[in-house]
């Protein structure tokens, strides 16, 4: 838990860094201060993102400032049917001494041996490379011809996807899904905002981001993240909140309960109450709070929630 003395001089410095952060990422982002604030929860809670939107929105401009401002490296890997786990993760090659002759192995390392990884239209490549993407998500390390070899840290996943009804996408299962900490919805700019972005990146001289927080000090607010204290009605909010998605429980409503197949998991709820931890971070707050809960529910549980026939009729 945090201490009275570490949590004031905390807050205040993160308070001023948060501003700082969201100027910078402005200077390239227009709008969509939602779904920026989410990869930043995403990000503090050690978590992944899984960014759902029409292509031409952004989302590679998004990911790369954001990556940029955070001092981390960045990589992008673009998914396609013809896509292999060895292009995801890397492969050995041989090499010949050129002296003696002698053949050995080198690794040689794949894209996902970065710190942020923009994983671009995640379900337009087939299961099998998905597996591979979400492994090395899930245990943040790979393992090559037998050899396991850890991913750098931090280590943070962006995926977009398209929405699931344009041609040529390889749903995700829905077990693959609930490994995403959050599901942020990235939408159409309202016109105002569009006009601004418009004119922006139509000119000759566009600002340029500069860092606010390096690979070290994300390390700590990770770990500040989790001594945030989140009371026992808090957490019981949120648990009761993820059980009124599941049918055939007591506290779904069964007008619900006709349209979803079945609801979110327990990790659904230990998902909403870290993202609550690390809102209140952010937002310079000493706890979680049940609006830290209400705020974070869409997006810790759309994706882990699954409509049912009549739902998507």
């Amino acid at each position: 838990m945090i201490t009275d003395t570490v949590a004031e001089e905390a807050l205040d410095k993160l308070s001023e860094t948060r501003n700082r952060l969201l100027a910078e990422i402005r200077k390239a982002v227009v709008g969509q201060d939602e779904v920026i604030e989410e990869l930043l929860i995403s990000l503090l809670a050690r978590g992944h993102c899984l960014l759902t939107g029409i292509p031409g929105l952004g989302k590679t401009l998004l990911v790369k400032t954001v990556a940029n401002c955070l001092s981390l490296g960045f990589k992008r890997i673009q998914f396609t049917p013809d896509l292999m786990p060895a292009d995801v993760l890397g492969s050995e090659v041989v090499d010949e001494d050129p002296g003696h002759g002698k053949l050995s192995f080198r690794f040689v390392p794949g894209p996902i041996f970065s710190q942020v990884v923009l994983a671009d239209e995640i379900n337009r490549t087939p299961p099998k490379t998905q597996a591979a993407l979400l492994e090395a998500m899930e245990e943040r390390q790979v393992t090559v011809a037998g050899e396991t070899r850890p991913l750098d840290c931090p280590f943070f996943v962006l995926a977009t996807q398209n929405p699931i009804e344009l041609e040529g996408t390889y749903p995700l299962p829905e077990a693959q899904l609930d490994r995403f900490l959050l599901n942020p919805v990235i939408k159409y700019l309202p016109e105002v905002d569009e006009v601004r972005m418009v004119g922006d990146t139509t000119g000759e001289d566009r600002p340029s981001p500069q860092p606010v927080l390096s690979g070290p000090e994300i390390e700590i607010l990770q770990s500040l993240t989790r001594q945030v204290p989140a009371s026992e009605s808090v957490v019981s909010y949120a648990v009761r909140l993820v059980s009124a998605s599941r049918p055939g429980t007591s506290g779904c409503d069964p007008w619900i309960a006709e349209r979803i197949k079945w609801g979110a998991g327990s990790r659904g709820s230990q998902a909403l109450v870290l993202a609550a931890k690390a809102r209140a971070l952010l937002d310079g707050r000493p706890n979680a709070s049940r609006e830290d809960i209400r705020a974070m529910a869409k997006s810790a549980l759309r994706h882990r929630i699954v409509p049912s026939f009549l739902a998507e009729s």
